[in-house]
């Protein structure tokens, strides 16, 4: 029987038929609480061997060979671009785009979707791998009121009503979650500067964590990549690189959009992407420091 969170906010079975994009660490446990809460799922990834699994392992779960297969879903959620599978839905659909995406491209599909009366919405999310097991994501999410109150008996199976933020007009919360993303990649890339300007000087860098954690320069990143990951050596947060390079680019066009001069982020997008270019999109986000110096910052 299914405990926790989750199982307080399973609904009875429902009529709605549910497209699920992106069967990843982050889409497999999406699409497993949507399944338990009684949708009919229509499930796709690019890995067919994954693809097939989750549907032997999910009773009734259909899979998608090709884009036509979702022209019986009412909402598809994407964790993954896939610009096939608009096309065929049919009129009055919902797409939500819960992937991380530039709100400059989530507007321009929905004008292209807009003539065939297909609506789209934006809602990604944040609590990593842990919290979409659990069902208790927190969600941001922009889009018209009539969108995001259709699409509700998802997105309450998919996070934490309490962790779920109405952010505004479609775009927004994808922006958000660019912008919050950001923040994390600055701190990552002040708080490696430190550890390395401190080393350097004769300091330790498993002392400036334990100083710099309990005082004013603590932050998720300092508690939770660099004490952990980083000093411990594992570099083993399961957030990829190329995803933070990824926010940490959108994050510089949404400023661009908004005409607003910020060199912080503007550095931080050159920092991530250097480190991109050296290690590639599937190395852990942890491992960045090695692409900007030559130090080692973990214990002997």
């Amino acid at each position: 029987m299914t405990t926790g969170p989750l199982s307080m906010r399973i609904e009875a079975m429902t009529e709605l038929t549910v497209g699920f994009v992106g069967l990843g660490n982050m889409g497999w446990p999406m699409a497993a609480n949507l399944h338990a809460a009684g949708f009919s799922l229509v499930v796709r990834d690019a890995d067919a061997a994954r693809q097939a699994r989750f549907a032997a392992e999910h009773p009734d779960a259909l899979t998608a060979d090709s884009p036509a297969a979702f022209a019986v879903a009412d909402i598809v959620v994407t964790m993954l671009p896939d610009g096939g599978i608009a096309i065929v839905l049919r009129s009055g659909a919902l797409v939500v785009e819960m992937s991380s995406s530039d709100p400059a491209d989530t507007l321009r599909l929905a004008a292209d979707l807009a003539p065939d009366g297909i609506r789209v919405m934006d809602a990604p999310v944040s609590g990593g791998v842990p919290r979409a097991v659990s069902g208790e994501l927190s969600l941001m999410v922009g889009g018209a009121d009539a969108d995001v109150d259709r699409a509700q008996p998802l997105l309450r199976v998919l996070g934490d009503p309490a962790r779920q933020f109405r952010t505004g007009g479609l775009g927004t919360g994808h922006a958000m979650k660019a912008l919050n993303n950001v923040i994390g990649a600055a701190a990552y890339c002040a708080t490696a500067e430190a550890l390395v300007i401190g080393q350097r000087f004769g300091l330790d860098p498993r002392t400036m964590i334990a100083i710099i954690n309990a005082s004013t320069g603590r932050s998720f990143v300092s508690e939770l990549v660099f004490a952990p990951e980083v000093l411990t050596g594992r570099y083993r947060t399961g957030f990829a690189l190329g995803l933070m390079a990824k926010d940490v680019h959108i994050a510089r066009s949404v400023a661009a959009a908004a005409e607003t001069d910020a060199p912080v982020i503007a550095l931080a997008d050159e920092r991530w992407a250097k480190a991109l270019g050296q290690f590639g999109p599937t190395a852990d986000q942890s491992r960045a420091h090695q692409a900007w110096w030559d130090d080692r910052l973990e214990a002997d």
